[in-house]
């Protein structure tokens, strides 16, 4: 094998290392993950160490079709991101809504995004590639990375922030369950909660009044509307004041 095409082969092999270096700290980090913005963080500041070329990142979010930049490395890549975002056009926007890898180099981009090769060369970025995320039905967007040197970005830097992309996008799906599943739970528990604490008052003041359970929650639900108080912090305030003073007011 010529000495060029070993040499190229090794560069190969260590920046896909870097990228399995980074897939795998970022996988510990999703495991300790409490919401996503930490997690699209954290999603940043490994993307510049798996491509090279990269000097900065941001995560590009749509929402209702609008977009917004949900985690940064840099100030500077917000500045390059509103600019785009207002003129509604931009090789970040060109990503999340084709699906497709954007890859830029600014000098060049002036005809086609003047907006954003202003800005970009304003703030310093000569560079610029773009990756589509995809995490679920509601979070979608792109991985953009930004780089201050000129034709920072080729095809092997895109090949490898799609492979980095592709795992982020899978680790990122199942987190992002584990959270649903975990906000489900708490609003299950919540709901029991409440419903524990209403079935003691409606109990208390069945006895008391000697009516039937229908009859002793409406009783609940008029003065809940009353005082507009939730219903619960009423159950709960009438079950305490009973519990702690021999009774309070019974709803009537």
């Amino acid at each position: 094998m010529p000495k060029a095409r070993s040499q190229d082969a090794e560069v190969s092999l260590r920046h896909i290392d870097d990228v399995t270096g980074a897939i795998e700290s970022l996988t510990e980090m999703l495991d300790r993950a409490d919401d996503l913005p930490a997690m699209l963080r954290w999603v940043c500041q490994h993307a510049t160490e798996a491509v090279p070329g990269a000097d900065m990142a941001g995560v590009t979010l749509l929402r209702d079709g609008k977009p917004t930049t949900a985690a940064i490395t840099d100030e500077t890549v917000s500045e390059v991101d509103a600019d785009q975002y207002r003129v509604g056009d931009g090789p970040c926007l060109e990503a999340a809504t084709t699906g497709k890898v954007v890859r830029v180099d600014v000098e060049e981009a002036h005809e086609r995004w003047p907006a954003f090769a202003a800005s970009a060369r304003r703030a310093g970025v000569r560079s610029y590639l773009a990756a589509p995320l995809v995490i679920d039905n509601v979070h979608s967007g792109a991985i953009n990375l930004y780089g201050r040197q000129a034709h920072g970005f080729f095809e092997a830097e895109a090949a490898l922030l799609e492979l980095y992309t592709t795992a982020v996008e899978a680790g990122l799906r199942t987190a992002s369950r584990y959270l649903d599943a975990r906000a489900l739970a708490g609003q299950l528990r919540t709901a029991l909660e409440s419903r524990a604490v209403i079935d003691q008052a409606k109990g208390i003041i069945m006895a008391a009044r000697r009516i039937d359970a229908d009859s002793a929650f409406a009783l609940l639900v008029e003065q809940s509307q009353r005082e507009q108080v939730k219903l619960r912090l009423l159950a709960e305030r009438f079950v305490a004041g009973v519990a702690g003073t021999g009774g309070d007011d019974v709803p009537g």
